[in-house]
């Protein structure tokens, strides 16, 4: 991938969302886009496991984990299962664990923090609804575009 998302906010300024800063790269690719898949859920990984179960086609999971830094939602056995199943990245809005073996698969993550915790298993959350990501309005079929700069979010894929 060629971009930037600096590049990308200069050229559609008007019509990109930027996520607000402090989302961290923990992934082995440290640039991704593709459109996305949403999830709410709050200190319970298990809708994140059944989505990364299937199959991805190139898109990001993007988890509205409601800013918890209590438990991460995303370790290395799912993020592995991210990797197998052809999801270009993960995005947690909460933690994620496991990050040095994260950081060596190729998938990109993105998340507030680290917490060893694991997290609940209650298999409760919404999927495939609008949420808010760093102050952005995200809705399912959106695009998100992440690299070393930040994470911006457009209607649909952008021209390269």
């Amino acid at each position: 991938m060629t971009f930037t998302t600096a590049d990308l906010y200069d050229q559609h300024e008007e019509t990109l969302r930027v996520v607000a800063p402090g989302f961290r790269s923990y992934g082995g690719h440290s640039r991704v886009a593709g459109a996305v898949k949403t999830l709410r859920v709050f200190e319970d990984n298990s809708l994140v496991r059944k989505l990364l179960e299937q199959p991805g086609g190139g898109r990001v999971l993007v988890v509205d984990g409601g800013r918890s830094m209590r438990c991460a939602l995303l370790g290395d056995n799912l993020a592995r299962l991210g990797v197998e199943n052809g999801w270009i990245g993960v995005v947690v809005q909460g933690c994620i664990r496991d990050s040095a073996e994260i950081r060596s698969m190729p998938l990109g993550v993105w998340a507030l923090g680290t917490n060893p915790r694991k997290s609940i298993k209650r298999g409760r959350g919404e999927v495939e609804v609008e949420i808010e990501l760093g102050g952005v309005a995200l809705r399912p079929g959106d695009w998100l575009y992440a690299d070393e700069d930040g994470i911006v979010i457009a209607e649909g894929p952008l021209p390269e």
